[in-house]
């Protein structure tokens, strides 16, 4: 059975039991910041499952791209390991339960209607204590009591050790399905969970049955399409296989499953849809959170290749056979299949620059570890080879584990947090997070939102938040800390989608409320400020109204973002699409997907054509519609979203269709002045422009003619002949900086002279001068010309005064990846005038305050780096 063919069997089994059938959640939910990457089925639904949404179905199926790094080390040497995986799901939300769920398991893998699969070779395993689950199996299923294996909760438990070790929170026993293979090994195809208790507090006595009991079952598709077609590993299935071929062909070898060649491929396949189908979603590699898991398993791929001879990029090839593979369930990515292999090239060509260095740098690591005696890569190491060679500590960690040596994780952490870069790789988070607002979510579900008719209106108050409480009533005038107050109905706009929330008040008899930001959490509305006068009570109603005029320029900046994305994609191209976007009072941010910076031409003809289409003064519209209906239209749908069956459209004119949540204008005329402001580069991959609206706009076109009017003033010239006033100014000093660089400096020498008095060190050559009237600008422009003319070089200038010192050093990067600092360099001549400083590995300085020993402290210059160029 094919792999497409099974994962819509699946689907329509479950159908047929009255499922709801859910389209599978984005890759990167960006909203749930408890996962980084979806890892399981079940994430989309959490609210279902806890109650705070209003249920419009009560149970469902789903087929769910995931993605998980924890068993990275596994992929391509086991059978069964992914990064990047498909979960088919069926889940309840207090409807059907243990007895449905075990016996449409069952029904399904062994119906010669669906999978038929030998009952014989099924097994199972249940939880210790579950007997309701291991009676169905053998009581009414029929299994023999020797096909049930009763387990502890480190394995029949979700989450593992849950009753012991916690945390607290909704969890349940599960029971494994498992195939037995003809070769006598056994995979885990199915894991039925069921979630019936809340665990508070520790044993015994600790798990509490919920009111409402559920079924969260997931079944590997990858897996199950393996055991269907008779393949011993996942990566030979219909929809790998092909992938692992064209990556040996890229490679320029053949295909051994057994040999190491062979585990690299496979890894390196795995790695080509993670990457594909992340990068699709607009995810790029980067420095942190979910961009830091895509380069560190793009950079991990082309370390796979780089050690099987390839030199140049290869990685970006896979694409087509990737989106070759799974455009069936997933047509989307047909779309970007050029933008998303140029952004993989790029991060090649990255690596590849670094990548021969890094090497050689970490085997004189290895060495150097081996004449010390010591089996752990310091953190140090591990930070300068991820700063300077960009290898992620992962890597590095897995070449060391190859040499049975380790790596000192906290000592990495600890260099990072040092040089302010945190790289926030991590997994999942709170999955489960609880608190006063999600207790209110469970009785309340939703606040109507109003805002798109007027900008006031009543509302009955529901619910009222002081720090971590919920109250009844607030009467303190003046605290400190926002309250939030949930209304049943509110015009106010929490913020979303890029919009901001909106300000204003809560008013009634006595009682006023100043309202300064708000926010969304699920479908409640959140008002957040401070009570000013009266008290305030669940159960009264208030009148809430919007600050109309900020409303308007939220208005004017949100449609002008529409406007702007619309001449983004005609004058740069459909790949121009949003990644980010924040709309606040005639003021917008808006990030894109453009690989190179947007030229001043290109910019000017998108400010002409935003500007062009507010002088339409074109009529704005927006209509609820199905999703499909909305696709047939050809609505912008950004990659990456996921959105709800009924959508909610705004157009422009004929021109502008995208499916939007927030308040807009009623034409484009009322955007009034539409000006850009700035564009530029946010991550590899994506831009960003700034801009004004309305008033904002008009304000900063005077701010800047009333800069030309000051300069032109200062120059004395007409503001038309600024620019050439300028352009002359700037020869004049290029001519006066290239006197400078050319000529002696104030003690006379030339660079070329210090060259000649230079002392070879290993073929390395150290230059330590003192220069009488030198300063620090003129000793570093002096060693950035001389680095420019030699390498390796190291140099070290000085002058003095009659109470002071000054020590500059500088050095090639050739003898920084030789592990040499200029800053512990002139570190250890300034001790020798009482001094001491520091500065960058290639350019350091110090300073001193006995002049009368710089000739020892010139000594120790020549000294300490011998030594250091012996290491």
């Amino acid at each position: 059975m094919k792999t497409d063919e099974l994962r819509e069997k699946y689907l329509e089994f479950f159908v047929s039991k009255g499922c709801h059938r859910a389209s599978s959640d984005v890759l990167v939910p960006t909203w749930d910041p408890s996962v980084l990457f979806t890892p399981a089925g079940m994430n989309q639904f959490k609210d279902h499952f806890l109650g705070k949404v209003k249920l419009d179905f009560t149970r469902a199926t789903s087929c769910q791209k995931c993605l998980r790094t924890g068993d990275i080390e596994n992929v391509g040497k086991t059978a069964y390991h992914h990064t990047f995986f498909e979960m088919l799901g069926n889940f309840s939300f207090g409807d059907y339960f243990k007895r449905e769920a075990i016996h449409w398991a069952w029904e399904f893998l062994t119906d010669k209607k669906w999978l038929g699969l030998d009952k014989s070779k099924l097994t199972v395993t249940v939880y210790l204590d579950d007997d309701e689950a291991a009676d169905i199996w053998t009581k009414e299923i029929g299994l023999s009591p020797d096909a049930v294996s009763r387990c502890g909760e480190d394995e029949n438990f979700w989450p593992a050790n849950a009753p012991s070790q916690g945390p607290d929170g909704v969890c349940g026993p599960c029971s494994e399905i498992y195939y037995h293979t003809p070769d006598g090994g056994s995979v885990e195809i199915w894991n039925l969970v069921f979630t019936q208790f809340n665990r508070v507090g520790e044993p015994p006595d600790n798990l509490r049955p919920l009111p409402s009991k559920n079924i969260d079952t997931g079944m590997g598709l990858e897996r199950c399409a393996a055991v269907l077609q008779g393949v011993e590993t996942n990566y030979h299935i219909d929809i790998l296989k092909p992938i692992v071929l064209a990556a040996a062909d890229i490679c320029g070898t053949k295909y051994d499953p057994a040999s190491d060649f062979g585990r690299r491929l496979r890894r390196i396949t795995d790695h080509a849809r993670a990457c594909t189908f992340a990068i699709h979603e607009n995810v790029y590699p980067g420095p942190d959170k979910q961009k830091y898991v895509i380069r560190r398993l793009l950079r991990r791929a082309v370390l796979d290749g780089h050690q099987m001879g390839m030199r140049q990029p290869f990685f970006h090839k896979l694409v087509p056979a990737v989106v070759e593979a799974m455009k069936g369930p997933y047509p989307e990515i047909q779309d970007t299949v050029k933008r998303v292999s140029d952004v993989i090239r790029q991060e090649e060509e990255r690596f590849y620059a670094t990548i021969d260095t890094g090497l050689n740098r970490i085997d004189h690591i290895f060495e150097q570890m081996v004449r010390d005696g010591r089996s752990v890569v310091s953190g140090t190491e591990a930070f300068d080879m991820y700063q300077t060679h960009g290898f992620p500590p992962e890597l590095f960690e897995t070449m060391s584990a190859e040499r049975n040596y380790t790596l000192d994780w906290t000592g990495f952490r600890k260099s990072m947090e040092e040089h302010g870069i945190i790289s926030d790789a991590q997994g999942q988070r709170e999955l489960f997070k609880t608190g006063p607002v999600d207790s209110l979510k469970k009785a309340v579900h939703q606040t109507e939102f109003l805002g798109y008719e007027t900008t006031s209106a009543s509302g009955k108050v529901l619910g009222i938040v002081a720090g971590t409480q919920l109250c009844n009533e607030l009467q303190e005038i003046g605290h400190d800390q926002s309250v939030v107050v949930v209304l049943d109905r509110s015009p106010f706009y929490g913020e979303s989608g890029g919009q901001v929330g909106d300000s204003g008040e809560l008013s009634g008899e006595g009682v006023l409320f100043q309202v300064n930001d708000t926010q969304k959490d699920g479908e409640l509305i959140l008002h957040i400020g401070h009570l000013k006068q009266g008290k305030l009570k669940v159960g009264q109603t208030l009148t809430a109204t919007v600050d109309a005029s900020r409303r308007q320029g939220i208005r004017r900046a949100h449609s002008a973002t529409h406007l702007l994305h619309h001449a983004l994609q005609k004058h740069l191209g459909g790949h121009a699409q949003q990644r980010g976007s924040k709309v606040d009072n005639d003021w917008l941010r808006f990030d894109f997907t453009h690989l190179k910076a947007v030229t001043p031409e290109e910019l000017s003809a998108i400010e002409t054509e935003v500007n062009d289409h507010v002088t339409l003064a074109a009529a704005v519209n927006w209509k609820r519609l199905p999703i499909n209906e909305a696709r047939q239209t050809g609505a912008m749908m950004l990659f990456g979203e996921k959105y709800p069956d009924v959508v909610r459209m705004v157009s422009m004119g004929d021109f502008s269709k995208e499916l939007c949540g927030g308040t807009h204008l009623d034409n484009t005329g009322q955007v009034g002045l539409f000006k850009l402001v700035s564009e530029e580069s946010v991550s590899a991959g994506t831009r960003r422009i700034t801009a004004l609206t309305g008033r904002g706009a008009l304000e900063h076109v005077r701010s800047r003619e009333h800069l030309l009017r000051e300069a032109s003033s200062a120059l004395r010239v007409p503001v038309d002949e600024l620019p050439g006033r300028v352009a002359a100014l700037a020869k004049e000093v290029r001519e006066l900086k290239k006197q400078l660089s050319s000529g002696p400096m104030r003690g006379g020498q030339t660079a070329d002279q210090l060259l000649e008095e230079a002392t070879d060190v290993g073929g390395v050559k150290v230059i330590a001068a003192e220069i009488p009237g030198g300063t620090a600008d003129s000793f570093r422009q002096m060693i950035d010309q001389l680095r420019k003319k030699v390498d390796p070089l190291a140099v070290m200038l000085t002058s003095r005064t009659e109470d002071k010192v000054l020590l500059v050093a500088g050095i090639t990067r050739s003898l920084q990846d030789r592990k040499v600092s200029a800053g512990d360099w002139v570190k250890a001549s300034a001790k020798l005038v009482d001094g001491g400083g520091g500065g960058r590995p290639d350019m350091a300085q110090a300073g001193g305050k006995l002049p009368e020993k710089l000739p020892d402290a010139l000594a120790e210059a020549q000294r300490y780096m011998a030594e250091a160029l012996k290491k």
